[in-house]
């Protein structure tokens, strides 16, 4: 089974790309839209990116266990072993 979770930004191109490309590929997938929270959601969401990603970019994905910054189809594609 893949596991994918995604942090993105609800205004953001490319996290919206991503969503779409795994949705229309029939990816199951979790995500957060981290400027949709507030509070300590906000910042415990922002502390989980920064661990993952330092440079805090978005979208930040993990497939499989595999961190992928952006939305680099490459990567995701051979995260998701295709």
């Amino acid at each position: 089974m893949t596991s994918i979770q995604l942090y993105t930004l609800s205004t953001c191109v490319y996290c919206k790309r991503l969503k779409k490309y795994l949705k229309d590929n029939g990816y199951e997938f979790g995500y957060i839209d981290v400027d949709t929270l507030s509070g300590r959601e906000r910042e415990e969401a922002l502390l989980k990116v920064m661990e993952l990603n330092p440079s805090i970019s978005f979208p930040t994905a993990v497939i499989n266990g595999v961190v992928i910054m952006g939305h680099d189809i490459e990567k995701i594609e051979k995260a998701l072993r295709l």
